[in-house]
């Protein structure tokens, strides 16, 4: 009795399908980034100069492996930082600044031009809590950028940088930068990590 052979099977079209489908799951899958904080290093300079810094001018903020807050010294709730910050700030201790409106304390920030919030963390600590401590330091320069903005301008910073976004927006780009740059001198963001 003859054996039968096996009927073949055409695969001439297994590689065009294979290929069709690794283009479909190309095109359609999407790829989440990861978004961080933003943050722009300084220019580097290339003159020697020693920066001298008074105490006073250094809001220090240190977090533990335990996600416990201490703030010049003191232990703090996260949600009480953002008003301890915006104080710092906008103390206007040496009467220079004259849209501070703080309580003017020879101990604390002399201008916010000279402030800094030094942030310390430990290994141990949550990325949770660092990113939540951050957001409160954020917003604390925010709420005062839209303060002053608001009283200056008429509008918000938040919503002037919105507009200035707007691919659309009707109005003079150059004029709003420079707006928006005059509040970032007056309240420039001065956030320093520590190792």
């Amino acid at each position: 009795m003859a054996k039968r052979a096996a009927p073949e099977v055409n695969a001439g079209s297994m590689a065009d399908i294979a290929f069709l489908l690794l283009i479909f799951f190309l095109v359609t899958t999407t790829i989440e980034t990861d978004t961080g904080i933003n943050r722009k290093l300084p220019p580097i300079d290339d003159t020697q100069q020693d920066v001298i810094i008074k105490q006073k001018n250094i809001f220090t903020v240190l977090i533990n492996g335990k996600d416990q807050l201490l703030v010049e010294d003191e232990i703090m709730e996260l949600k009480d930082l953002r008003k301890a910050a915006k104080e710092f700030l906008d103390n206007g201790g040496d009467g220079t600044c004259d849209y501070c409106q703080g309580k003017k304390s020879p101990s604390s920030s002399d201008n916010p031009d000279k402030a800094i919030i030094s942030v310390k963390n430990e290994r141990e600590t949550s990325y949770k809590m660092y990113i939540s401590v951050q957001n409160e330091l954020v917003a604390a320069y925010n709420e005062l950028r839209d303060r002053r903005a608001l009283s200056k301008y008429g509008k918000t910073f938040s919503d002037m940088q919105a507009d200035y976004d707007d691919v659309n927006w009707p109005g003079n780009k150059e004029k709003l930068k420079e707006k928006l740059d005059q509040i970032k001198v007056e309240y420039p963001q001065k956030l320093s990590e520590v190792q």
